[in-house]
């Protein structure tokens, strides 16, 4: 397989790529690659058999390989889109050609007009929270755990602690219940769940599983297997409060204790990246710093739900397919978005408002629990749009639209903050 141009490389099959790939080809790009590093398509929903997928994107409550399936079947019998699975993408260059390796076609160099890049995240492992002790067996990231009950059909353990209660935890706190084994509890670092509700209730509260909020594991006890671990309550800064320890016993334990976007390749292609996403910085069209280089989904910011990945990649397969057909958009104004207060970060993180057709969403997280509260848009001091809310949570991704007109009375960076609203 020797150089070949693409019009569009997408790095990824997961659903992002996936859906990329089709919304590139529904606007008219013709010679579509995308390479994935797994057997198949589809992406970590493969390993997630739960429902509640698909309720905003196709409209209906799917299991996670039947989004996966869904989105494939969109794509599947496509001439122009070429799928090669078992591939590792080794290199991604500003000029856009991209370096893989797989066992039928060795080492290949291929060159596309556009590239998107659709990685996906990974978990943090127990250095990434540093925990003392020895390394004992039955330590495992609550994703592996996953794919080794659901698609290689082990157990991990019988007496199961889970360390923090992101979505993976909370839904491996119910698959291990439902597979007949014992969740002692969950403890969480944070004062509050980084869950989304519903898991909150139909993983923990429905099957009586303790969570404990502001507590951490200070050690982990046993030298050839996990026999036990020590928690302890953690006081505002984090730090375990001594004299507050106490022991559960368990065979397992697994760590949900955040995803990071898998951005080697991004760093190495020399994109500029923003410190609290942890991915790409973006433009309103999802390109990135490097002209006609795209990048979507959960490699750009951690998303909740996988129907609001389709709908960026959907996006982004656009702006390439637009990219590729008409050429790089103009040089005009750029507005910088700035998270204020309460804001953890804003995507996109630039706009451009020449670029913008009717409105541009704006996704972000906010920091804590709020109740009745106002996000507010404002440019210099100047408030530019005013959007109400019942409540938000950290564990739950926030859009807003801005409409064009607005942005063009923009002359500056623009901050998204929130506050409380105080009741009369």
């Amino acid at each position: 397989m020797g150089e070949q141009l693409y019009d569009i490389i997408i790095v990824g099959g997961g659903p992002a790529g996936l859906s990329a790939a089709y919304s590139a080809w529904q606007n008219g790009a013709k010679k579509i690659l995308v390479l994935e590093r797994d057997r198949e398509a589809g992406g970590i929903l493969q390993q997630c058999i739960h429902n509640g997928f698909g309720l905003h994107h196709f409209k209906e409550e799917l299991t996670g390989p039947g989004y996966a399936q869904r989105c494939y079947d969109l794509v599947k019998d496509k001439p122009e889109i070429e799928i090669l699975v078992d591939t590792m993408v080794l290199s991604v260059n500003p000029d856009k050609t991209v370096t893989a390796v797989s066992p039928s076609h060795g080492l290949m160099k291929v060159q596309g007009k556009t590239i998107i890049l659709t990685m996906g995240c990974r978990e943090r492992t127990r250095g990434a929270i540093r925990i003392p002790g020895y390394r004992p067996a039955g330590v495992f990231t609550a994703g592996a755990a996953q794919r080794m009950v659901n698609m290689e059909g082990y157990l991990p353990g019988k007496k199961i602690v889970i360390l923090g209660s992101g979505d993976i935890g909370l839904i491996m706190a119910r698959r291990m219940t439902l597979e007949g084994c014992k969740v002692q509890a969950v403890l969480e670092i944070c004062p509050f769940s980084n869950g989304l509700t519903r898991n909150m209730v139909q993983c923990l509260y429905d099957y009586d599983i303790p969570l404990y909020l502001s507590h951490t594991i200070t050690a982990i006890h046993g030298k050839d297997r996990v026999n036990g671990i020590t928690a302890a309550k953690v006081d505002d800064h984090m730090k375990p409060i001594p004299g507050t320890e106490f022991d559960i016993d368990c065979d397992t334990l697994l760590l949900s204790v955040g995803l990071i976007p898998e951005n080697e390749l991004t760093r190495q292609a020399g994109i500029p990246m923003d410190p609290h996403t942890k991915g790409a910085v973006v433009y309103e069209n999802m390109e990135t710093g490097i002209p006609g280089v795209f990048a979507c989904g959960n490699v750009v910011h951690v998303h909740d739900l996988v129907d609001f990945v389709s709908g960026e990649s959907d996006l982004a397969g656009a702006s390439a397919a637009a990219y590729v057909l008409k050429g790089e958009a103009a040089d005009t104004v750029v507005l910088d978005l700035v998270p204020g207060n309460g804001v953890g970060y804003t995507v996109p993180q630039r706009v451009r408002p020449a670029d913008v057709d009717r409105s541009v969403n704006i996704s972000f997280r906010v920091r804590q629990n709020y109740g009745p509260s106002q996000i507010t848009v404002t440019c210099g001091g100047r408030q530019l749009a005013r959007f109400k809310r019942q409540r938000m949570a950290p564990g739950e991704m926030e859009h807003i639209a801005l409409p064009k007109v607005l942005l063009e009375k923009a002359d500056g960076p623009l901050t998204v903050a929130v506050e409380e609203v105080i009741a009369e």
